[in-house]
């Protein structure tokens, strides 16, 4: 008789789809069809929206603050059709963050739409009320590892995002290499060429 051998990280990786789907999707604003998330590390499915076929690895954290110093927030996550996030995403949003389709997010990033303000010197940074400002990362766009997406950022279309980058409030036009510390436009897609800026 033939031995059937058991590869335990794919009964695991079947388990773990399993139990997302009945006991998370009820708790999603939208989950899409196909849509498959790893083992997360902190979830706050109630203010997610998932399209179809999106993609999240492990040790995610995408937590949606509502009340923070007594200030009450509506937060928004959107993670429209094809989007595809690598492991340990540190996402925090209390107004809108929106991630469109096909968008590929490398490992390690965080996006976040909180500012913590540390004007006031004699109270703590943590105890101060937060501000806040929308991020849109638009469709196709490609965001590598290490990188930090601050409050205030619109991504156009068809974007790439270098390693370790830190991108701050501002719009990026469609087409756009984005790079540094801080970072600015490096080269654009013009006249069917890409261009050194």
């Amino acid at each position: 008789m033939k031995e059937v051998l058991i590869n335990p990280y794919l009964l695991y990786r079947k388990i773990i789809k399993f139990s997302n789907l009945i006991f998370l999707k009820p708790f999603f604003k939208k989950y899409g069809k196909g849509t498959r998330l790893e083992s997360c590390y902190y979830l706050t499915p109630q203010y997610i929206e998932l399209g179809k076929n999106v993609l999240i690895c492990k040790n995610a954290r995408i937590e949606g603050v509502s009340l923070y110093e007594k200030f009450s927030f509506s937060p928004s996550i959107i993670l429209e059709d094809f989007v595809s996030i690598q492991q340990n995403l540190h996402l925090t949003c209390a107004n809108n963050i929106t991630i469109k389709k096909h968008t590929a997010i490398a490992a390690n990033v965080t996006i976040t739409d909180i500012i913590h303000p540390y004007e006031d010197i004699l109270t703590p940074i943590e105890k101060q009320p937060i501000q806040c400002e929308m991020v849109e990362i638009g469709e196709e766009c490609k965001i590598y590892n290490n990188v930090v997406i601050l409050p205030g950022v619109i991504l156009g279309k068809h974007c790439v995002v270098a390693a370790n980058s830190v991108v701050r409030k501002g719009v990026y036009p469609q087409n756009s290499i984005i790079a540094g510390t801080p970072a600015k436009i490096i080269s654009q897609f013009k006249d069917n060429k890409w261009t050194k800026l």
